[in-house]
């Protein structure tokens, strides 16, 4: 089987699902690899990412880790045979692949929900809101580049319109609806697309103003991604170096918790809605 140079994030996660079930049923990696009749280096290919596994494979070695949850096995199944080429794969090659890991992780998500404190999250961008993001970036981007990257963000936006929109719930700090990342007419659009947007019926949008009392979460920004089954669910946290992808389940529970006392320090939906509103209408 051909090895890949850069396996995508989707990729990795089957890779590591399929480790921590050896792991878990107490198999070396050579023991596994015996059972399933390839060499050692094949199965460390496949728990890295760097070949994939057949279905067959797959069901032969939950049935060696002694797995008996067919709803998980099956979702495994689905990742490791799933061919989608979906609408990023015309970025492969110009962006990084961090960008294409996103919206394939978007593309295939049950639901979303983001907490985002300086910026609008990007899926509700406008495309002047996100051309002034990247333009403020160090060293500068090219004109085409940066053309490219807003060409994405607003490509982003399909999993919030038609009949395959997915529950995308977003919780925003009053910090971020006030920073003018651009300006004031296009701070002026921005707040009224997001009003516009938070009308949908699967888009919730919440604000945390900022004068509530009480409220130490201001490091909780993330975007958190539900996947086939809870164990599979995805969180992601920017930082200086890029997208960190987190999928540990100790860790997916925290931010699970996390993120049901952010959404219940912010206002309703109605009155957020009101709040975006009050707040164009000062610009």
């Amino acid at each position: 089987m051909t090895t890949r140079r850069e396996p995508t994030a989707r990729q990795l996660r089957l890779a590591v699902e399929l480790r921590r079930l050896r792991e878990a049923a107490g198999f070396s990696g050579r023991q596994a690899a015996s059972l399933l009749g390839v060499n050692p280096v094949q199965l460390s290919h496949i728990e890295s990412g760097l070949t994939g596994v057949s279905e067959e494979r797959l069901r032969r070695l939950a049935s060696h880790y002694a797995c008996t949850d067919t709803e998980f096995i099956d979702a495994l199944v689905a990742m490791a045979t799933d061919r989608t080429r979906g609408w990023w794969e015309e970025y492969r090659g110009a962006l990084s692949t961090p960008f294409l890991d996103l919206a394939e992780l978007e593309h295939h998500a049950r639901f979303l929900r983001e907490v985002q404190f300086l910026y609008i999250p990007g899926p509700l961008q406008t495309r002047e809101y996100a051309r002034a993001v990247y333009a403020y970036r160090v060293p500068e981007l090219s004109e085409s580049d940066l053309e490219l990257r807003v060409r994405h963000r607003m490509q982003r936006k399909v999993i919030l319109q038609g009949a395959d929109s997915i529950p995308y719930e977003a919780v925003i700090h009053e910090a971020a609806l006030r920073i003018m990342v651009a300006d004031r007419a296009a701070s002026r659009t921005q707040l009224a697309r997001l009003v516009e947007l938070s009308e949908a019926d699967r888009v919730t949008v919440r604000v945390i103003p900022f004068d509530l009392e009480g409220f130490a979460g201001a490091t909780s920004a993330m975007t958190y991604v539900g996947g086939p089954l809870s164990k599979l669910d995805t969180v992601v946290r920017d930082g200086p170096q890029g997208a960190t992808f987190i999928d540990p389940e100790p860790q997916l529970d925290a931010y699970r918790t996390l993120f049901r006392k952010v959404e219940g320090d912010s206002l309703d939906p109605g009155r957020s809605r009101d709040f975006i509103h009050a707040l164009a209408k000062e610009l």
